[in-house]
């Protein structure tokens, strides 16, 4: 994350981090593989892929003056693009007077040097690209550190780009010196050091978020998680159902930092709503791994809404990257099986359905079984009180009536009672040997059930 914490390492052309300004114009390509699986972004469609490639820059502040679908049959190992291809960009990037092109695939370090040198400007990687938004929109301490390890695990195999016009440095006097270490081990190292230095914090980052999962998993509320492809709407509906005043944009990746709120559900006095960080296709390897913290969060949850966007084309193939992403924290079962969290998908963006398809899904929810699907519309409201009531249900689906006695001097577990449980029935007994009594008839999860044990 070269703006934020990696700048002095790196020099130019090391990285796109810190080096994209806002404003600038870029031409976006997509190549189209051909005669093999599809490389892109959402599906087999270029044009859709092309468009959230065009998306993405647009998020960074960038002003995409063309953009090129290329097809590719044999990818060039120097370049990807074979010279006619190259010279087609050069002659979009002269006519726009680009100062960037962003290449919406990866590159490899030679295949981008090779590309800057050809084109006379700088290239990016789809990489580069999400990993430029993502240092751009981390709000947090954590997401920082985050984003600037993710950001040093992608510059520390470029380096070569960089140093090529740095002497070695003499490692000591006379015969005995030899030439010592190269600018360029240098660097490695200072990255490999700044690396483990983030690794231990983010490692306490992910023990004190242990800390407050264990306390929160004490309390008596149950945790519904967001989770959705970018853009789809998660942060305008989590606004609607808390009331709270999270970014909210027509824009990829428009909020990255996780936010939780308390609402009120039928049936349940409070219960913490999550809102996530955005998913999409190839997002790179080292964001997985540097925000696998903050992706644990779902894995905490009760209960998961999937929101999907439901009036882009894309839509099921954006699902399939979304299941991909929770196959690998191990909250989707590939054998199809009892998922370890339930899920529910809300349909998101129902208002901007036309009637007769919003009528043909509508005969799709009907017949599919086994799941759970609510059409919502986050910017009108339509759907919400369904959605809540549905959370409620499932989240109260196991609950079952306990009758306890307590003393009536007990008031903090009997307040406890009434407000995390449907009390059904109440009564005073007779004096015991503790004093005045109170029969509880409750009904309670079996999560709540242990957890008013413990209290």
């Amino acid at each position: 994350m070269g703006r934020r914490g990696g700048r002095g390492l790196l020099s130019q052309g090391e990285s796109p981090a810190g080096e994209v300004a806002r404003g600038a114009s870029a031409v976006v390509v997509c190549p189209e593989w051909r005669g093999r699986a599809v490389q892109g972004s959402t599906g087999s469609d270029p044009q859709a892929r092309l468009d959230e490639a065009k998306g993405l820059a647009l998020a960074i502040g960038l002003e995409v003056v063309d953009a090129l679908i290329i097809p590719i049959r044999e990818p060039r190992a120097a370049t990807l693009f074979g010279e006619g291809q190259i010279a087609n960009i050069e002659i979009a990037c002269n006519q726009g007077e680009a100062e960037l092109v962003v290449v919406d695939g990866a590159l490899s370090a030679i295949q981008q040097r090779n590309l800057e040198e050809k084109l006379k400007r700088k290239v990016i990687d789809r990489t580069g690209l999400i990993l430029e938004i993502f240092g751009e929109r981390a709000a947090t301490a954590e997401g920082r550190l985050q984003v600037e390890l993710a950001h040093l695990d992608y510059q520390a195999g470029r380096l070569v780009r960089s140093w090529t016009h740095l002497e070695r440095q003499r490692g000591g006097f006379g015969f005995l010196g030899g030439p010592g270490e190269t600018q360029i081990e240098a660097d490695r190292r200072l990255i490999r050091d700044r690396m483990a230095r983030l690794r231990r914090e983010l490692e306490q980052v992910r023990r004190t978020r242990g800390l407050h999962r264990e306390r929160r998993g004490r309390a008596p509320w149950p945790v519904i998680a967001l989770v959705g492809y970018t853009n789809a709407g998660k942060s305008t509906l989590f606004n609607r159902l808390t009331g709270a005043e999270v970014l909210a944009e027509d824009m990829l990746f428009a909020t990255l930092d996780p936010t939780m709120r308390a609402i009120r559900l039928p049936g349940i006095d409070k219960a913490i709503l999550s809102d996530t960080v955005g998913f999409i296709s190839d997002l790179p390897t080292q964001l997985v791994a540097a925000f696998r913290a903050t992706l644990e969060e779902v894995t905490a949850a009760d209960l998961i809404v999937h929101v999907r966007d439901i009036a882009n084309p894309e839509s099921e193939s954006q699902k399939q990257q979304v299941l991909q992403v929770l196959g690998e924290l191990g909250l989707v079962d590939p054998d199809g099986g009892e998922p370890p969290v339930p899920m529910i998908e809300a349909w998101n963006k129902w208002d901007l359905l036309p009637q007769e398809r919003s009528a043909e899904l509508l005969e799709r929810i009907a017949v599919k079984g086994g799941e759970t699907i609510i059409p919502v519309s986050a910017l009108t409201g339509e759907g919400c009180d369904a959605l809540l009531e549905t959370v409620g249900r499932l989240l109260t689906a196991d609950a079952r009536v306990h009758e306890l006695v307590l003393p009536a001097s007990d008031g903090q577990r009997i307040a406890w009672l009434h407000a995390h449980g449907e009390v059904v029935g109440e009564e005073e007994l007779a004096e015991g040997a503790d004093g005045p009594q109170r029969r509880l008839c409750v009904r309670l999860t079996p999560r709540d059930f242990g957890r008013f044990v413990r209290l």
